[in-house]
């Protein structure tokens, strides 16, 4: 028995390490749609950082402390009740469906007015700073979108605007205590809080802090099995100059 434990004893640790480090520091998260364009593709995986926001303690309410409160212009995962017909609802209103994660960015935090008419967007009643250029950006498919610039406490990221249409808009939502108001960067084609409202504190499980692999994968997951999938990936449809990129 005492052999054996030796043996096995390093594995074990090691599996122990590695729930700890998810748990508690780290979690990969995978993105499955075109909402965080052109900041996240659609086959980016990122690494998102548990640790800042006072990660969960498993099997309980508590957290650890956390290092700083969620912010504007933060790209955050957190978790969303989902129902098999479709529909989307915060857990602290739906809480018998099941969780899923989602990615966005926060735009309004707790106190603040958050108003979105015909593309505009508005946060305690000044318009967000958001430039756009001749420059175009596209997607996967080939659809182009006017790529611009936008600013939120002094933070600049992209966003992109369909010129075909406009997105969900937001009557004056005043974000009540210990939630958010979350966005996509691909505003006219993200569904978020302007369509089913603010997200819990308690579900944000931290920022996206940098992408570590990158593919174009338009397989399902079973194609995966198939050794000619990953040749193919590995060929001409690993994007790996997003290696290492940090999301901002």
């Amino acid at each position: 028995m005492h052999r054996a434990w030796r043996r096995a004893s390093p594995a074990v640790w090691g599996l122990g390490l590695a729930f700890v480090i998810r748990a508690l520091v780290i979690e990969t998260f995978y993105v499955p749609s075109e909402s965080m364009l052109p900041t996240l593709l659609i086959g980016d995986h990122v690494i998102v950082n548990k640790f800042a926001y006072g990660a969960r303690i498993p099997f309980t309410a508590a957290r650890l402390p956390a290092v700083r409160e969620p912010a504007r212009g933060d790209v955050v995962i957190f978790a969303l009740g989902t129902a098999p017909g479709g529909q989307i609802c915060p857990l602290d209103r739906c809480p018998e469906l099941r969780s899923e994660g989602f990615v966005k960015r926060i735009v309004g935090l707790p106190g603040d007015t958050v108003v979105v008419r015909r593309g505009k967007v508005r946060v305690n009643g000044e318009p967000l700073s958001a430039t756009y250029g001749k420059e175009m950006f596209r997607d996967e498919s080939g659809h182009a979108f006017q790529l611009g610039r936008e600013t939120l406490d002094g933070r600049s990221h992209a966003v992109l605007d369909d010129p075909r249409l406009f997105g969900l808009e937001a009557p004056e939502t005043e974000v009540p205590a210990d939630h958010y108001f979350v966005m996509g960067d691909n505003r006219d084609k993200s569904n978020d809080s302007r369509g089913w409202g603010t997200v819990p504190r308690a579900d944000i499980k931290g920022p996206v802090t940098f992408i570590y692999w990158s593919w174009n994968n338009q397989g399902s997951w079973l194609s995966m099995l198939n050794p000619l999938t990953w040749l193919k990936l590995l060929a001409g449809e690993t994007r790996w100059s997003r290696f290492g990129t940090r999301v901002e």
